[in-house]
């Protein structure tokens, strides 16, 4: 048996398992869910994913998606106008 996990790995050091791949420089919401361009509003917290890390050990590889806080000006660039 061969088990395939995937976590989200937050700015401060938390973490949290997911149930789908992400791909880099992606942007998230809080719970690592893809987000659609253009966003429809700046008033939610958004992530990229800045890092991909895979570890394999005896049947399992585990993806660390390594995430940073999209800033202020970066999100207003993000919505839809």
């Amino acid at each position: 048996m061969f088990l395939e996990s995937h976590y989200l790995v937050y700015p401060e050091g938390e973490s949290q398992e997911i149930e789908h791949r992400l791909q880099f420089n992606q942007i998230v919401d809080m719970n690592g869910h893809p987000l659609p361009l253009p966003l429809s509003t700046h008033r939610m917290i958004v992530y990229r994913v800045a890092k991909i890390q895979r570890r394999e050990t005896r049947g399992e590889t585990a993806h660390y998606y390594h995430l940073e806080l999209v800033s202020g000006d970066e999100l207003f660039s993000l919505v839809r106008t």
